[in-house]
């Protein structure tokens, strides 16, 4: 990563829009994979990695202009409680990247280029609340310091740097204490991009309660910080989102919301009807509000990006 040129500033300059992946875990279930399991689909890097490999490249087939690493809930804590040592966790985050790296090298020596930026690696920074595995990253309120947050985020940030990822993904995160610390920790890397996505309580705030305007003002003017957004919403409240978000930043602002089911995460199962409806559709009006980086999270499907990308790049 160089600090002479902001990943997403480049696809921004030459498309209206760019388009993320969608989510990795449901298509790990579709092929069969039980995620069951405190690592949710971190499990899969132990069993079965070329999986991931495989979902990373339906999605760039589909015309993802990014893809978003399986190092969501892959941390060296995590692992750790699975009696993996520090050293082959840390490989282990590492290979998040070299699989994504791997799928766009592959697919993009596959055919057509001319309507579509070469595709983004963006390494998953999960918050603190998913290594819990108890449905924390939608409640923010962990009761930990500062401290405890940076010990737990510094590791896994430097092993996916390290390994090549063209931007960090700091993602479903819930409140300002974290996204603070992950800032701060973002300078310790002055070459190094990211963007910063939030979970939100509503279409005001996000999860713990902070508005959306405060978040937009904090850490509009830091240039390491490629865009600010949100993920895992419900795609009820992603217009009146952006709306507030694109009033108090410059910065380009990503949306990459759930299917609109409820997740339970004692059961770590969904519920309930999905309200995404055709993402093309949807896209406009968040295009419309603001939003110039879209794709999806939980739930969402290899069907609903090539939507986005016959919209977008046709």
């Amino acid at each position: 990563m160089s600090n002479l040129s902001n990943p997403i500033e480049a696809i921004l300059r030459d498309y209206s829009v760019m388009i993320l992946d969608g989510a990795l875990a449901t298509e790990l279930e579709q092929h069969g994979c039980n995620l069951d399991d405190p690592l949710w689909s971190a499990r899969v890097l132990l069993e079965n990695p070329e999986l991931i490999y495989q979902v990373h490249a339906d999605y760039f087939r589909a015309g993802a202009d990014c893809a978003i690493t399986s190092s969501y809930q892959a941390t060296v804590l995590g692992f750790g409680e699975k009696g993996i040592g520090e050293q082959a966790a840390l490989d282990l985050i590492r290979l998040t990247v070299q699989l994504a790296s791997r799928a766009r090298d592959d697919v993009w020596q596959e055919g057509e280029q001319t309507h579509r930026p070469k595709p983004l690696v963006a390494a998953s920074v999960g918050p603190y609340g998913a290594y819990l595995a108890d449905g924390s990253e939608y409640v923010g309120h962990y009761g930990v310091t500062d401290e405890t947050l940076t010990a737990f985020h510094r590791p896994r940030m430097a092993a996916l740097i390290e390994a090549g990822a063209d931007i960090l993904a700091f993602e479903t995160i819930p409140s300002l204490q974290e996204a603070g610390v992950l800032e701060a920790l973002l300078k310790e890397f002055p070459d190094v991009f990211a963007w910063l996505s939030f979970s939100l309580k509503d279409g005001t705030s996000i999860s713990e309660g902070t508005s959306l305007e405060e978040c937009a003002a904090r850490f509009g003017s830091n240039k390491q910080i490629a865009a600010i957004g949100l993920n895992c919403a419900p795609t009820t409240v992603v217009t009146d989102a952006v709306t507030i978000l694109s009033n108090y930043t410059t910065k380009p602002i990503i949306v990459y919301p759930n299917s609109g089911e409820m997740y339970n995460p004692e059961t770590k199962t969904w519920h309930g009807n999905g309200t995404c409806g055709s993402m093309r559709d949807e896209s406009e009006r968040w295009y419309a509000a603001g939003a110039r980086i879209i794709g999806g999270c939980c739930r969402t499907t290899p069907h609903q990006i090539r939507e986005l990308a016959e919209r977008w790049r046709k």
